[in-house]
């Protein structure tokens, strides 16, 4: 047993250790288990510390390294707020290194940018400023993935009404939602100004994994009526080459965003996400000690 606060890295052996006993449980009941098992030995005065945002400590380190082992593949949230072991995660030695880690991320996780796997000592070596930029890049992938996540499972008629709630945040005009039962691949109409004299159609297709194919972009076309010549068409997962060179040639102006680029803007936009806490840095302002 450890007599300081672990480092989230640190986390990674007791957090599979204890899922391999008592797998598919509450994130808080995870971290009561580990803190009573590997971590009883650490001051009461140390395991009530805090961090600025107001979380303890030692649940934010065990939080983060959910997160890790969550992000490359060795667990999933069966449901909210529950960890389980993937058969990754059941296969896997509890000696993992936080290289290995980084680099299942990598390989996994579209947002994550390529990380050098020198050693671990190589974390101390940045600045506070990039610690602090790398601490929100996480924070931020973290967020999208989990969004693009909910996106991918969310009822399919819901899915479209926050992509119509999204093109309104983001300045475009009312929108009006199409009928469920017969509305021809068109899922919603923006119009772009009061009179609705200029309209945007709108398709929203939620895909867990099947890419957007050219057929589905020739019906969206094909649905739209003379009085526009202007589409979006959005969906969770991807578009292959032959949907992209069907919008490309079109005679009309089809925009295709796809799951990745949905999550920017939602996270841009605020539509989904919200803001948990504001973080001031300040400097030494050397202007106000300049003597005129």
């Amino acid at each position: 047993m450890t007599k300081e606060i672990p480092k989230f890295y640190e986390t990674f052996k007791p957090i599979l250790e204890t899922l391999r006993i008592e797998d598919n449980i509450s994130r808080a009941k995870l971290r009561e288990k580990v803190i009573e098992k590997y971590y009883g030995e650490i001051p009461k005065e140390l395991l009530a510390q805090r961090i600025k945002s107001g979380d303890i400590l030692i649940h934010n380190r065990l939080n983060w390294g959910i997160s890790y082992l969550k992000q490359a593949g060795y667990l999933l949230h069966p449901k909210r707020g529950y960890v389980q072991l993937t058969e990754k995660g059941n296969k896997a030695s509890t000696e993992i290194s936080l290289n290995q880690i980084k680099s299942d991320i990598y390989s996994l996780n579209p947002y994550k940018e390529k990380v050098e796997t020198s050693g671990v000592d190589e974390i101390k070596t940045e600045t506070p400023e990039d610690l602090i930029n790398e601490g929100f890049s996480q924070i931020e992938n973290e967020v999208k993935n989990d969004l693009l996540d909910k996106l991918k499972t969310m009822d399919p008629y819901y899915f479209e009404k926050v992509i119509l709630i999204l093109l309104k945040k983001m300045g475009y005009g009312d929108f009006i939602e199409t009928s469920k039962s017969a509305d021809g691949g068109i899922d919603g109409i923006i119009n772009e100004d009061k009179l609705g004299l200029d309209k945007i159609y709108i398709q929203a297709k939620r895909f867990a994994e099947n890419k957007v194919r050219e057929k589905d972009i020739r019906n969206f076309i094909g649905a739209m009526s003379g009085d526009t010549n202007k589409g979006v068409f959005v969906t969770t997962s991807q578009f292959d080459k032959g949907a992209e060179e069907k919008a490309k040639n079109a005679h009309h102006k089809i925009i295709l965003i796809d799951g990745n680029k949905l999550v920017d803007l939602m996270y841009e936009y605020t539509v989904g996400v919200q803001i948990k806490s504001v973080y001031e840095v300040k400097h030494l302002d050397e202007d106000f000690f300049v003597e005129e």
